[in-house]
């Protein structure tokens, strides 16, 4: 029969009060009788009662996170740094998957209450202004991880600046006919970093006295299928694009089969520059934007750690950088 708290009191020979305050790592107890009930613990191989931990904290010691589609390779990674994160704090998390505008609303609506959950992490999805009002009333701490509001405690990367990058790095192999993938400047769901990354390219391009018409600015429903499906476009055109910058690794794989399908050779009739650098990037030796997605994820459960404990996260904001990864996919532009 498992060994119960009871078991643990007796031997260690104090209250099952003290055994309680020992396991909740209460500041109130003797360094000599942690000590004694420590070694009790360990010596009964007592494994203490999750319900009953939840009850005598007053809490469900679990994290909703909610994630706009949970299949995607960028999502996976962030979700694998919040994970890693919450087994470190003892927490469990419960992951939301949203797809359309309806389970978005329907989960900010219901989620955000003390007996369901701890804390909250929106993965790329902002609190509308009266969504925000709710969840505060409810109590209920909330960190955004890749997503945008001005009074949230927020893990970020320098998108502007990871599209700066990559802009430059084609400049300086000589392109000047530069177009873009990405997604939908107003998404449903409300994720804004394609369009973050669009404006550092621009940016970039304007310094250098360029600009991105609007005939090399492709956006649509994120994936590899749409992706390839613009890019074909783009290249097809009668004054077709030398390099193309794509908002997510997932689309520049897509800008990759538009090239192989009209038989162009990657990188010396065409230069492909992804942002994520996910498993697969490097397998086929695309050029990229890395940014830190485990790292976001693991900084977001340590901010919201330290607001459930009551604590204040600041900066409010905390971006993180990003870097060129050059590999195969980018080379001189065409004479």
């Amino acid at each position: 029969m498992p060994a119960t708290i009871a078991d643990v009191a007796r031997l260690a020979g104090v209250g099952r009060g003290t055994v309680s305050r020992v396991l909740n790592e209460r500041p109130n107890v003797d360094p000599g009788t942690r000590e004694r009930v420590l070694l009790a613990i360990r010596e009964l191989d007592y494994v203490p009662s999750t319900a009953a931990r939840r009850l005598s904290l007053r809490r469900t010691q679990t994290i909703g996170v909610v994630v706009p589609f949970l299949t995607r390779p960028s999502v996976v990674e962030r979700l694998r740094g919040i994970e890693l994160e919450l087994v470190k704090a003892g927490l469990d998390m419960i992951v939301f998957n949203v797809e359309t505008q309806e389970r978005r609303d329907a989960i900010l609506r219901h989620l955000p209450r003390p007996e369901r959950v701890d804390g909250l992490i929106l993965v790329s999805i902002a609190p509308h202004e009266d969504e925000l009002t709710d969840i505060r009333r409810s109590g209920v701490p909330l960190v955004l991880v890749d997503a945008h509001h001005r009074s949230v405690p927020r893990v970020v990367v320098d998108d502007v600046g990871g599209g700066r990058l990559a802009a430059r790095h084609l400049l300086d192999l000589g392109h000047v006919r530069i177009a873009f993938v990405g997604d939908p400047l107003r998404p449903p769901i409300g994720f804004s970093s394609s369009r973050l990354r669009l404006r550092g390219v621009e940016q970039e391009l304007r310094n250098a006295g360029l600009a991105i018409p609007h005939s090399l600015v492709a956006l649509g429903e994120h994936g590899r299928t749409r992706a390839r499906e613009m890019a074909l476009h783009l290249l097809g055109s009668s004054l077709p694009p030398t390099a193309i910058v794509a908002a997510s690794d997932t689309q520049a794989l897509g800008v990759l089969e538009a090239a192989d399908r009209l038989s162009l050779h990657v990188p010396a009739d065409l230069s492909v520059i992804g942002y994520d650098d996910i498993e697969a990037a490097d397998y086929l030796d695309l050029t990229t934007i890395h940014q830190p997605l485990v790292e976001t994820g693991s900084r977001a459960v340590q901010r919201l750690v330290r607001l459930i404990a009551g604590e204040t996260c600041w900066p409010l904001r905390e971006v993180l950088d990003v870097n060129l990864v050059l590999r195969g996919t980018t080379a001189p532009s065409p004479a």
